[in-house]
């Protein structure tokens, strides 16, 4: 067993979206690392969903809630006493943030907030990481790698929303949560952490890449629709990212308190490529399905986005363990036993097992 798996079991931990895509996953290992795992969360938005296919309802303690309900989350902190709080419900789709800026707004920026609040409230919380986006920086275009000093900002409703909760964060931290009067005023350590592009089997969100390129791939046989082929991203699995939340997790449970602050986790750069790119390997990977690109403009999103991670690298020594390739053919491999009729949960719970033996080989 890992150093994280010692750590975490028999913690009481919350998790606010835990239904969707990353916060199942986080879920999953927490469970399998018997943490006390408490969930607030929308009902799950895709069919199928992640969150159903590892039974996760089974394995936690769930509300099926809003995190701008300021009743239900008191209710749940005064009931539940968490000492951990990953905070990833969001909106999480770019385009969609363009439909209803409103929601968008309303649950990135004033849900991270009532989030805050309810953990200001209550003393038991000592630890909690905030998730926000790599796409929370100034998008200043050209070949910029984004490191957590660089201007926070935002084009689209949702890079906006996203930076306007680090903003919102950082104000939680230093009115309420400050590190000088820590072990004083307060006993609550706060950081939020920043990774974005995220892949892995279980995500059936829309208009994002990996489920459109299975959707036409696997699902319909139809030609894949790509708008930006020339966009390039830093694709990464979801383990490395969740990998990072929990070291931030343990260390500021562990009073470091220079954990407290944002934090970027990104790829290698072997893994910042093209989306073109992406789905000319998906192509040799499934030896299928085709694809065409209509140029669409309507709705702006980066070219160009790069995260720097050497500040993780170097003080949490967390560092990715997949390279592009790995991480694409975990992916979807995923995916191809899942239409194939597998039993995912144990496929799942065995990608997490040798994920963690190779971190813990190459940590060693």
């Amino acid at each position: 067993m890992n150093n994280l798996a010692t750590f975490f079991k028999g913690k009481t931990i919350l998790i606010t979206g835990h239904t969707g895509f990353k916060g199942s996953w986080l879920s999953e290992i927490l469970f399998r690392w018997g943490a006390q795992v408490v969930g607030l969360s929308l009902a799950p938005h895709t069919q199928p969903s992640m969150f159903k296919i590892l039974n996760i309802e089974e394995k936690v303690k769930s509300y099926i809630g809003d995190i701008n309900d300021s009743k239900l989350l008191k209710e749940i902190f005064q009931r539940e006493k968490p000492e951990i709080v990953f905070h990833l419900a969001a909106q999480p789709l770019v385009r969609e943030s363009y439909d209803d800026p409103i929601y968008t707004f309303n649950t990135n920026a004033l849900g991270t907030a009532r989030v805050l609040q309810g953990i200001k409230e209550i003393s038991c919380v000592k630890a909690a990481v905030m998730i926000t986006t790599d796409k929370v920086y100034e998008n200043k275009r050209g070949e910029t790698i984004y490191r957590e000093d660089d201007e926070l900002g935002g084009h689209d409703p949702y890079s906006t929303s996203k930076a306007c909760a680090e903003f919102i964060i950082r104000s939680y931290v230093r009115s309420f949560f400050n590190p000088n009067e820590f072990g004083k005023k307060h006993s609550t350590l706060i950081c939020s952490a920043r990774a974005g592009n995220v892949i892995g089997g279980g995500d059936w969100s829309k208009d994002r890449l990996m489920p459109d390129i299975i959707r036409a791939f696997l699902e319909s046989n139809e030609t894949l629709i790509i708008r930006n082929p020339q966009a390039v991203r830093p694709w990464q699995h979801v383990l490395e990212p969740l990998t990072g939340y929990l070291i931030l997790a343990k260390e500021l449970y562990q009073k470091n308190q220079t954990a407290i602050g944002g934090w970027n986790f990104a790829s290698n750069p072997d893994s910042f490529v093209k989306v073109e790119t992406i789905v000319q390997k998906a192509q040799k990977i499934f030896n299928k399905g085709d694809y065409k690109i209509i140029n669409d403009n309507n709705k702006h999103e980066a070219t160009i986005l790069k995260l720097d991670a050497t500040k993780a690298k170097e003080k949490l020594n967390w560092h990715p363990i997949l390279n592009i390739d790995e991480n694409l053919n975990w992916t979807f491999e995923w995916y191809k036993r899942f239409y194939s009729g597998e039993n995912m949960e144990l496929f799942t719970q065995n990608q997490i097992s040798y994920f963690f033996l190779r971190l813990e080989h190459d940590r060693a």
